[in-house]
């Protein structure tokens, strides 16, 4: 019986943990390939959307804007009313489910390439628009409504508000706040590099060949070595997810199929390849643990940040990696026919 390669160096990373090794892997080398992995995403994407850019990719956009938006609203209910998660952590993790992780993505594309399954290249461009919009609903849903404060600092209710004298101290607080979050919004490591390779990728189109020996045929070997210290990682998780519950364990299986499956019905209604249809169901399936979670810590500092990495990192990314990417091809490939 043959395994994806990748998927191997997964499993040894999860048995090596488990099985008590000590492998030390260097935390600026796990560093370095996740930028590698970045900036040779961006690239190829930019490349190929010098080949095939078109107004249709303006729609196909605001698409997966929406469907950033949309996943969100689909979780939070979930956790927070059914699972009765305080609201905060439902909407923080809610964000972290609407995201995208660029790591489960890699794997997909060096999966449908063994398979040898085509897919639109310039997909990288909404692995991008993908991280933004659901930290602006997690941030949304974890703040429903503030109470009008009247002249004493009393709530009032639902009563005319009295206006009252802008504390000053509070609006620096909130304005550096907001900054930090606009920051780790659009600045963040994964879309300053993605973004930056993707423009560099279209500008110089074929010319980017020229370092294709260093970011595109070594990609698969930097995305195993990658894998490696992500099955420790996942494994190292497991005593988190005891003490998370069965809940959080059935959501972090349950919300990537949803994703999964309404991935797969956007990219057909795209008008998508094969290949790219089980990209976008891929891209709804995953959840963040870079990008998301830091945005988070910012916005959100009362929530269990270790409760939403342990679900996204421990449980769903491995899901994915293992079981999802497998799952969501034969859907797509019976749905398409």
């Amino acid at each position: 019986m043959q395994i994806d390669v990748s998927i191997g160096f997964f499993l040894l990373g999860v048995v090596a943990v488990l099985a008590g090794a000590k492998i030390e892997f260097p935390k600026s080398l796990y560093q370095a390939l996740m930028l590698f992995l970045m900036i040779a995403i961006g690239l190829k994407g930019g490349v190929a959307l010098a080949e095939h850019a078109s107004w249709a990719l303006l729609s196909q956009s605001i698409y997966i804007l929406l469907f950033g938006l949309l996943l969100p609203f689909i979780a939070f209910p979930i956790l927070h009313y059914i699972g009765l998660f305080e609201r905060h952590d439902a909407a923080s993790i809610a964000a972290h489910y609407g995201s995208v992780s660029v790591g489960t993505y890699a794997v997909a594309v060096a999966y449908l390439e063994s398979k040898n399954i085509a897919y639109e290249a310039y997909i990288p461009l909404f692995v991008v628009l993908l991280e933004m919009p659901a930290i602006v609903v997690g941030i949304m849903l974890a703040k429903p409504s503030t109470p009008s404060m009247s002249a004493d600092g009393e709530v009032s209710g639902f009563s005319q508000p009295v206006i009252k004298a802008p504390n000053i101290k509070q609006l620096v607080l909130k304005l550096s706040s907001s900054k930090k979050l606009l920051h780790e919004m659009f600045f963040n490591q994964g879309i300053v590099l993605m973004v930056g390779s993707l423009i560099i990728g279209f500008l110089a189109a074929e010319k980017t060949y020229s370092i294709a020996p260093l970011f595109f045929d070594l990609f698969n070997g930097v995305l195993a070595l990658f894998l490696l210290e992500m099955g420790m990682v996942a494994a190292s998780r497991l005593s988190d997810i005891k003490r998370a519950g069965s809940f959080i364990l059935a959501f972090s299986v349950a919300m990537p199929l949803i994703g999964g499956f309404l991935g797969c019905g956007l990219g057909m209604l795209m008008g998508l390849s094969t290949g790219g249809v089980i990209l976008i169901a891929v891209l709804g399936a995953s959840a963040s643990y870079i990008a998301v979670p830091a945005a988070m810590r910012v916005v959100l500092p009362q929530a269990n940040h270790s409760l939403s990495i342990s679900a996204s990192l421990g449980i769903t990314f491995p899901f994915n990696v293992i079981l999802g990417i497998p799952v969501y091809t034969v859907i797509t490939l019976w749905f398409m026919g």
